[in-house]
């Protein structure tokens, strides 16, 4: 697939990178049909955050859920989701009281 990818500060390449699998009980894949380059990828961007080569950006997406892990209990393949950049887990305190953000 397709991923931009940070080369160094005010540097980056759309290269081709592996597909992504279920690693964990709790993953999900998404099909990214839309993404974003947020304004806090500017902080590694310009080189005021350190930033590891070779990372993708692009964190704000919108998709399409393909695959789920053995416990993902709350979607469904098939369901389009909005990723923002602060994805919850859904079980700590502040999730399980609605507090999400």
């Amino acid at each position: 697939m397709k991923a931009v990818l940070y080369k160094g500060p005010n540097d980056v390449s759309v290269e081709e990178i592996p597909y992504a699998k279920i690693e964990h009980p709790a993953d999900v894949l998404v099909r990214i049909t839309s993404a974003n380059i947020c304004g806090s990828d500017l902080h590694m961007y310009e080189g005021r955050t350190s930033f590891e080569t070779g990372r993708t950006f692009g964190h704000e997406n919108l998709g399409e859920v393909v695959e789920t892990g053995s416990a993902v209990s709350k979607v469904k393949v098939g369901d389009r989701v909005v990723l923002p950049f602060n994805i919850s887990c859904g079980f700590c305190k502040n999730c399980e009281r609605g507090f999400t953000n």
